[in-house]
């Protein structure tokens, strides 16, 4: 829209930014890889039967041509297969676009800073300006002092024809500590995550790729480990999370909060929390000699009152636990509301639309307090 002084606005039409069909087909190639747990050769027919569908491509840049400038890109490489055969595997350069494209649906108005970024409200001696002044005490450092406003300060206190600085004229700038936030992320992978036909895994997959690279990004001081429990629990890798599947599990959270705790426990950060994502009740617990207590008939009080067990531990780690819990069901808020009063954590109750907004607004929230 452009100004003129005689005939007032004038409109011009809107052009869209151009894309290439590569970056076109790119974006629906890295979801496709995302639904398929990583199979390169399902996202790949499925992407064909899109381009039939849809017309996605035309007779000067092919599916084909897709194919070959992935492979030129550095995207995906050939690899034989363990029958001996020959096929195609996605790289780590695909899995970091899966994370930067997860980041930017979830966080997309996000702006990259600086490393560290953790304000907490204890002003002083810190290592982030804020661009508020105060007084000089014994004990800060000279690199605060503001000498701009010192030198004014003096003239003000001392008079221009005798200057003269002194300790009682001297102005530093404040600043915040830089908090370090260590975070461990538990995801469900119990076969309800899949169950009525709805998927659930997809959602928390993106989610922890996209925290996974505002982590390593925007704040890098800050860990990020991350788990997943069934019947068991383990951790898996970054890089693991585009093929991570559902199990035919029942849902450990015991085990998942103990592996949790182990992992912050050796963590030096004083700020530490627990994300868990999870859609259904606690059914399964292992016993001291291996076997496996399960019981997926409502709340079995023998298994839910461990998990209360591993919430209050937690409080006394100073751990919060913030769940996510992707279900309404009623007996199952009663259970997350006893399990986050043990804690003195927190607790929401949401579907799958939002869910990434959700944990950033509360990873940005937590990550400016400071743990006593």
């Amino acid at each position: 829209m452009e100004t003129n002084n005689k005939k007032g606005f004038i409109f011009r039409q809107y052009e869209a930014p151009y894309v290439s069909p590569f970056d076109k087909l790119f974006e629906i190639f890295t979801e496709l890889i995302t639904y398929t747990s990583g199979d390169l050769d399902e996202a790949l027919d499925w992407l064909r039967q899109l381009d039939i569908e849809y017309k996605l491509t035309d007779e000067n840049y092919t599916i084909d041509d897709f194919i070959e400038d992935l492979k030129k890109k550095g995207y995906i490489k050939d690899e034989v297969k363990d029958d001996g055969s020959g096929g195609m595997k996605i790289t780590a350069k695909t899995e970091r676009s899966i994370r930067q494209q997860a980041l930017n649906q979830i966080f997309g108005n996000l702006n990259k800073s600086g490393s560290g970024n953790h304000k907490t409200k204890h002003a002083g001696s810190g290592d982030e300006h804020t661009g508020e002044f105060r007084e000089y005490h014994f004990g800060d450092g000279l690199d605060r002092i503001a000498l701009t406003e010192s030198l004014k300060n003096a003239q003000v206190n001392n008079g221009v024809d005798s200057f003269m600085l002194t300790e009682n004229d001297l102005i530093v700038e404040d600043s915040h500590h830089k908090a370090q936030m260590s975070t461990v992320l538990m995801i469900d992978i119990s076969h309800s995550m899949i169950l009525y036909g709805e998927d659930r895994i997809t959602p928390a997959k993106k989610v922890a790729m996209a925290l996974a690279e505002l982590i390593t990004t925007r704040y890098p001081k800050d860990t990020l480990d991350i788990l997943v429990f069934g019947n068991d629990a383990w951790p898996i890798a970054i890089k693991d999370l585009p093929y991570l599947q559902v199990g035919p599990f029942h849902t450990n959270t015991v085990a998942g909060l103990q592996l949790a705790m182990d992992m912050l426990r050796r963590k030096r950060n004083t700020n530490k929390q627990i994300f868990m994502i999870t859609d259904g009740k606690p059914s399964c617990v292992k016993e001291r000699d291996g076997t496996y207590y399960m019981n997926s008939n409502g709340l079995d009080e023998y298994i839910v009152d461990q998990c209360y067990n591993m919430a209050a531990q937690a409080r006394k780690l100073h751990i919060p636990i913030t769940t996510f819990m992707i279900a309404s069901d009623p007996y199952l808020q009663r259970f997350v509301n006893h399990f986050t009063e043990a804690n003195q954590g927190k607790a929401f109750y949401t579907g799958l639309k939002g869910l990434g907004e959700m944990i950033f607004e509360d990873y940005e929230t937590n990550r400016k307090k400071r743990i006593k």
